[in-house]
C-alpha cells in the first residue's frame, strides 16, 4: 500500500523525530511511505486540518504518485476526515486509527483481541462514515432492523450492543487477573513490571533476564500481551517479572482505557523497570511520555528504576547512577549483548532489600504500640 504522510508543525517538540516515528508506524502497519508532506501552522484548520492550499498540494501528490492512502500525524475530527476524503478522493487515516490498526494486527491472545476491538469500536462509533453492515451480517440482517430505522441507526445500535458485550467480557477477564494477583500477593511474591516507550527493548530485556521466549523484534508494538515469568535472584529468592505493552506519544485514550486490564500488572507492581532507548535522540521526551501514561493509569506512585538500554549503540559504559541519598536511580546496559545485566540484577536485589527493610521497620514500630492502637 502506497502511503503519503502529512505532518503539521505547530512548534511543539521535535517535529522531525515525530514524522520519522509516523513513518515507522506506517511501515509497521504494512504501508510503504512514498512521500512526506509537511507544513507549519499556529492552529489546525477547522474543515481540513491543513488548510485548502495544502490540501490541494496533497491531492496533486495523490494523483502524481498514485497514492492509496494519506496518513496524518495527528488526531482528526470525524468532520475533518470526511472533508479530506472528499477532497483527496482517497482513504485518509489519522494517527489514532493507525495505532489502533497496528494493535489489531498484533493482538494474539483472546484478551488482547477483545481489548483492541473494544478500543476500535469506541473510536469508530464517532465516525460512522461508511456504514457497519458487516456487524449486521454477523448477526443475520433479516428481521433485525426495526421499523423505520435508517442504516446508520441500525449500525449505531449494533455497534452499541457489540461494545456492551465486549465490556462484559473485559470485566470477566479483569476478575480473572485480580484472582491471579491476589494469589501472588498471598505468597508475598515481589513483582517487577517492565515499562517504556515502544521499541525501547523491553521484550529483549525480559527474554534475557528470564530466559523466556517472548516475541521481540525491532518494530513498534511487538508486544501487546502481558507475559509474566518467575526469576530467581541470589539473596532474595523468586520474583515475578512482567513484560507489558509499549507506550507512545499521544497513545489513544481508547487504548489506554481498553488496555487497563493488561496495564494493571503495572499498577500492582512493587517496582517498575522503566526501559529507555539510550541511543534515541528524543529519549528524554520518550521518558516524559511514558511517565504521562503511567500517571494516567494510576501507576506514577510506584518506585521506578530507569534502565538505559542499547548502550552497545552508544559510547556509554555499563554501570549505575545513584542519587544524592545513595539510592540507585539509573542502570546502563545492553539487553542484546548482555553487558550490564549483572548490575541490573544486583540493583533489583538492593532495591528489594531496601523495600523489605522499610516494611519490617514499620512492622517493628507497630508491634511496639499499645494493643488498642494496633
Amino acid at each position: 500500500m502506497r502511503a503519503g504522510l502529512v505532518g503539521v508543525d505547530f512548534g511543539k517538540g521535535d517535529f522531525a523525530a515525530s514524522l520519522d516515528e509516523l513513518s515507522q508506524l506506517a511501515l509497521t502497519a504494512g504501508a510503504e511511505t512514498i512521500t512526506s508532506i509537511a507544513c507549519k501552522r499556529s492552529s489546525p484548520d477547522a474543515a481540513l486540518f491543513v488548510g485548502s492550499g495544502k490540501a490541494d498540494e496533497i491531492a496533486h501528490a495523490v494523483i502524481d504518485l498514485a497514492l492509496d492512502i494519506i496518513i496524518f500525524n495527528h488526531a482528526l475530527s470525524p468532520a475533518q476526515q470526511r472533508n479530506l476524503e472528499r477532497h483527496l478522493k482517497v482513504r485518509v487515516v489519522d494517527r489514532t486509527s493507525l495505532i489502533l490498526d497496528i494493535f489489531a494486527q498484533r493482538a494474539k491472545s483472546h484478551e488482547g483481541k477483545v481489548q483492541v476491538e473494544l478500543a476500535q469500536l469506541q473510536h469508530l462509533a464517532t465516525r460512522l462514515v461508511r456504514g457497519w453492515t458487516h456487524l449486521e451480517r454477523q448477526k443475520g440482517g433479516i428481521g433485525l432492523r426495526g421499523p423505520g430505522e435508517t442504516q446508520l441507526e441500525t449500525d449505531r445500535r449494533l455497534l452499541g450492543e457489540r461494545v456492551k458485550m465486549l465490556k462484559a467480557k473485559m470485566e470477566k477477564l479483569h476478575k480473572q487477573r485480580e484472582t491471579q494477583r491476589r494469589a501472588r500477593g498471598r505468597n508475598k511474591t515481589f513483582s517487577v513490571s517492565l515499562v517504556g516507550y515502544t521499541n525501547a527493548g523491553k521484550s529483549t530485556l525480559f527474554n534475557t533476564l528470564t530466559k523466556a521466549g517472548s516475541y521481540a523484534a525491532n518494530q513498534l508494538f511487538a508486544t501487546l500481551d502481558t507475559t509474566s515469568r518467575r526469576l530467581y535472584l541470589e539473596g532474595v529468592g523468586n520474583i515475578v517479572v512482567s513484560d507489558t505493552v509499549g507506550f507512545i506519544r499521544d497513545l489513544p485514550h481508547q487504548l489506554v482505557a481498553s488496555f487497563r486490564a493488561t496495564l494493571e500488572e503495572t499498577i500492582h507492581a512493587d517496582l517498575l523497570l522503566h526501559v529507555v532507548d539510550a541511543g534515541s535522540s528524543v529519549r528524554n521526551d520518550q521518558i516524559e511520555q511514558v511517565n504521562h501514561v503511567l500517571k494516567e493509569i494510576g501507576a506514577d506512585h510506584i518506585p521506578q528504576l530507569l534502565v538505559w538500554n542499547k548502550i552497545d549503540q552508544t559510547v556509554l559504559d555499563p554501570g549505575l547512577d545513584r542519587d544524592e541519598y545513595g539510592k540507585i536511580e539509573r542502570v546502563f546496559l545492553s539487553a542484546k549483548t548482555g553487558v550490564g545485566l549483572d548490575i541490573l540484577r544486583s540493583a533489583i536485589v538492593e532495591l528489594m532489600q531496601d523495600s523489605a527493610a522499610y516494611t519490617s521497620e514499620i512492622d517493628d514500630e507497630t508491634h511496639g504500640l499499645p494493643s488498642v492502637l494496633q
